[in-house]
């Protein structure tokens, strides 16, 4: 008996010996490997959740509308207008739920279309997304979409006219399938031109670009809207508050 006992106390005495050095629990390292993978896992799989909620938001399709160059670029909205020698580049930054848009379109948007009309001015638009985080809706994705599709039967403009004529009286309150379709119909959008942009907004053919817009002019640090750009320079709203203003800034910006 004395001589199977030895060789069990040795034993133990290794066992207990590497549980005095892991501190007499579980191996550290394991634990850390644990820890570590678990960590991964996490991080992966809120990733992949990230994606999925966007896919659902924003669907698959990588369209990019024809007055746009590609994902992130803005909207040229008269690029069928020959332009004047020098004409300036007019960037607006717009998203569709803001009521300072609609302020800014009211006062300033008939100008804006005509300097464009006239080849005066280069009009670009990037349509902007982030008052739906604020207000949790998806209503400017979706009327941002609406007004790319409306680009493909040539009613861009009147389009957005149009949407911002009609803002709710609430903000976030957004607009029924019913008027939007009253908007591209009011445009001038009508027979197969028309069933092809209802087919556009349901398949939402263009919600990745506008999505991409918003981003891109995020990361450029465009975060309010309206933000004008002319020429490459900011325009206060203070030293340009009507459209004369405008008028004359732009006739000062032509090279």
């Amino acid at each position: 008996m004395a001589k199977k006992s030895r060789p069990q106390s040795a034993r133990q005495a290794k066992i207990d010996a590497v549980r005095k050095d892991s501190g007499g629990g579980a191996n550290r390292i394991v634990v850390g490997a644990v820890v570590a993978i678990v960590a991964i896992v996490a991080v992966v799989g809120g990733v992949v959740i990230a994606e999925r909620n966007k896919q659902d938001r924003v669907g698959t399709s990588t369209a990019v509308p024809a007055g746009a160059s590609a994902m992130g670029e803005g909207f040229v909205a008269n690029k069928d207008v020959t332009l004047v020698a020098g004409a300036p580049t007019l960037d607006i930054y717009e998203d569709f739920q803001c009521p300072a848009c609609a302020q800014f379109e009211q006062v300033m948007g008939g100008t804006v279309v005509e300097l464009a009309q006239q080849g005066k001015v280069k009009l670009v638009y990037h349509l902007k997304t982030f008052l739906d985080a604020n207000l949790r809706t998806t209503h400017s994705l979706t009327m941002g979409n609406a007004a790319m599709c409306a680009a493909d039967a040539g009613k861009f403009q009147a389009f957005h006219d149009a949407v911002y004529a009609n803002m709710p009286a609430q903000e976030g309150q957004g607009w029924t399938q019913a008027q939007v379709k009253g908007f591209a119909e009011g445009a001038g959008i009508a027979g197969g031109a028309l069933e092809a942009w209802e087919t556009c907004v349901d398949e939402r053919k263009y919600a990745t670009y506008v999505e991409s817009t918003e981003e891109a002019s995020g990361k450029a640090g465009i975060n309010s809207t309206p933000t004008v750009v002319l020429a490459g320079e900011k325009l206060d709203f203070n030293a340009v508050p009507d459209p004369a203003a405008l008028k004359a800034a732009v006739e000062a910006a032509t090279t």
